[in-house]
């Protein structure tokens, strides 16, 4: 399940259709050869307006589910709207495990993130844990995006922006 090691990212993309292209690479990488334990992605685009929307793709099994309430909690925060926040954990997994599970969630990350949210961007919001991370840069490479905050130590960082940033590999 959810452990207090987990990695928490903030990744911003010029446009949905890139960070959803992110998001299905990270996906592939948590797939059946188990490169990557990734615990939920979402999607969140702030338009010109400041209005909001969120792009979440159906959770299949009952880890898939049980995970899904703490992004939509942080979601909430992040948006300024505790309502959706509240509103997407009781639907998935119940208000009480989804703020059991966003209460590992720094404070200050999340203002952090509220603060770059800024009209007409787009992030895609992952949380991970253990990984071949090997395997995920030389799979991310080149996808793009700018890390915006997450919790891992500053070589991590690193490495992980420049793989996003380099040319797409051969």
């Amino acid at each position: 399940m959810f452990s207090t090691t987990a990695h928490l990212w903030a990744i911003a993309y010029e446009d949905l259709s890139q960070a959803r292209r992110a998001r299905d690479v990270l996906k592939e990488l948590a797939g059946p050869e188990s490169y990557l334990f990734l615990l939920d992605t979402l999607i969140v685009v702030r338009d010109a307006d400041g209005s909001h929307s969120v792009d979440r793709e159906p959770q299949h099994t009952a880890k898939d589910i049980a995970m899904a309430g703490v992004l939509g909690a942080l979601v909430g925060w992040v948006l300024s709207a505790p309502a959706l926040g509240a509103a997407v954990g009781t639907i998935l997994v119940g208000a009480a495990s989804a703020a059991a599970h966003a209460a590992l969630i720094d404070k200050k990350f999340v203002e952090e993130v509220k603060a770059l949210m800024k009209p007409s961007t787009t992030a895609l919001f992952v949380l991970d844990d253990v990984g071949d991370m090997e395997v995920v840069i030389h799979q991310i490479r080149g996808l793009g995006g700018a890390v915006l905050k997450t919790n891992v130590d500053l070589e991590q960082l690193r490495l992980v922006q420049t793989a996003l940033s380099a040319g797409s590999p051969a």
